[in-house]
């Protein structure tokens, strides 16, 4: 298949599965614009040259269409934030023509599996969308064009959707503890390294905010050290790797402090922060398998084997591979970050949501530091 036909067969199945996804109340926000890795790529690395693709079957077993590109067997948790929102699923931002950027409102997926903060971060699989990267593609003047008539449209616009940034779980997974590979552990102590991811993520929503965005979803980088990629290696089975959460965890405390300083300084905007480390703790006692089994069989880079047949109940599994969630847990996830009070604080994500937003906020712009 020519890359125009699979673009065009890609984009008409999106356009189904926004009918299919979407409901016929408003949805409570405009647009939701995604950020970050393969918890939440839905189709972008199929585009690039790299290893981190999950465009084959097992991936999508239990996903309308298939396999898309999402690192699941079903939907992903941002799937499942969007069809709560009222909105069609956010197509990959490379898969959209130059004129199908000019008509789309409703949101657009920048996340790239094996992507991170740093630039560096898994290149040694391939190709990826850096955090930065996809900030500059959130750029792109074409999108919208057709819809916003004007500069204050645009605004209006960007000021009520949702933002979404849930990255930085590679920039240890395929960085700082691959030492044979990258040399950031030998640069930095694990208290410089997560000062440095922490800047990097901070420039980046302030950039987000000079584009007009003022509804951010922040997530902390989850337990990776309990996924079979780590837990499992040097061929011990312990339940999980400690030791990787103790320099996640230097990351992670962080954050609070970091979300609530860029609130106080960007007028109007309002920042939700998602603990996945939280999320992932407690997955354990909502009935599913040891967190370190996955449901397929995997090969050497801990992705399933391409078209090998997956556990038959996905529902009792956390992990499909060595590395993402099944369905089951994205959803349990997703309802808690949506409309509970555990994951995601001091909002929900409805609560951001109907957070009535000043209009003379929509324009203010970013302040000197």
């Amino acid at each position: 298949m020519t890359m125009i036909n699979y673009s065009f067969a890609l984009l008409f199945t999106t356009f189904l599965l926004q009918i299919l996804s979407s409901n016929s109340q408003t949805p409570l926000a405009p647009a939701l614009y995604i950020f970050g890795d393969s918890l939440s790529d839905s189709g972008n690395n199929n585009f690039l040259q790299t290893q981190s693709k999950a465009n084959y079957k097992p991936y999508g077993v239990d996903f309308p269409s298939g396999a898309t590109g999402r690192f699941t067997n079903g939907k992903t948790f941002v799937d499942f934030i969007a069809q709560s929102l009222g909105l069609p699923f956010p197509p990959p931002y490379l898969s959209l023509s130059n004129v199908d950027k000019t008509t789309i409102a409703t949101g657009v997926n920048y996340a790239s599996g094996s992507a991170g903060i740093l630039p560096e971060t898994g290149t040694a699989i391939g190709d990826n969308l850096s955090f930065e990267e996809q900030i500059n593609y959130f750029q792109d003047p074409l999108l919208g064009q057709k819809i916003f008539k004007t500069p204050a449209e645009r605004s209006k616009h960007m000021s009520n959707s949702i933002f979404h940034i849930s990255i930085g779980s590679n920039d240890y997974i395929y960085n700082y503890l691959q030492q044979d590979k990258y040399n950031s552990s030998h640069i930095y102590s694990p208290q410089q390294f997560s000062t440095l991811l922490a800047n990097g993520l901070k420039q980046g929503l302030m950039k987000l905010y000079g584009f007009g965005a003022r509804k951010f979803v922040v997530f902390n980088i989850g337990r990776v050290g309990c996924i079979p990629a780590i837990a499992n290696t040097d061929n011990k089975r312990t339940p999980c790797a400690e030791n990787v959460h103790s320099l996640i965890l230097l990351y992670n405390t962080k954050l609070p402090s970091m979300l609530k300083y860029l609130q106080r300084i960007l007028s109007g905007s309002t920042f939700v922060r998602g603990d996945a480390y939280i999320m992932n703790k407690t997955s354990s006692q909502a009935g599913f398998s040891a967190i370190q089994t996955p449901c397929c069989t995997v090969n050497t880079n801990g992705m399933c084997v391409p078209n090998s047949v997956p556990c038959p109940d996905r529902s009792k599994f956390i992990v499909l591979d060595s590395f993402h969630p099944t369905e089951v847990v994205n959803q349990a996830s997703a309802n808690d970050c949506f409309s509970g009070t555990y994951s995601c604080v001091p909002l929900n994500v409805k609560q951001l949501a109907q957070k009535p937003q000043p209009v003379s906020e929509a324009t203010q712009s970013m302040p000197e530091l």
